[in-house]
């Protein structure tokens, strides 16, 4: 039986936050931008009502959340992103975080350095 899946999707939310490797990074902070995508079954038989989908404001406020405090790596932020998407949507077959960090600071001639994660739920 096949089975219709419904994406609730925030792309490229700019934060300036903390995070970094390097001490200086921590203290300056940097600029990212988060997309989430979370994908469901669709079982919407009324499709005006917001309780029969994800809100993305929702998943603007974990990642506001997420993203403040200092920490060092990308993938911590991202993986607590992800881990709260799936507590509070269990139902979710599928949830995929990137975070993208704009001119990272080695030096090179780069526009973006990008960590992503993804849940499948078997």
């Amino acid at each position: 039986m096949a089975t219709i899946l419904q994406t609730v999707s925030l792309k490229e939310a700019r934060f300036y936050a903390p995070i970094g490797y390097y001490e200086e990074e921590q203290i300056l902070g940097n600029e990212f931008f988060v997309s989430i995508d979370v994908s469901f079954p669709f079982h919407n038989t009324e499709t005006e009502d917001l309780r029969n989908t994800l809100n993305y404001e929702e998943l603007y406020q974990i990642t506001a959340r997420v993203m403040q405090p200092k920490r060092k790596l990308l993938e911590s932020a991202a993986a607590e992103i992800l881990e709260q998407i799936r507590l509070g949507v269990p139902h979710a077959e599928m949830i995929e975080v990137v975070i993208r960090k704009s001119n990272p600071p080695f030096g090179g001639d780069l526009s973006y350095s990008q960590v992503g994660l993804k849940y499948l739920n078997d």
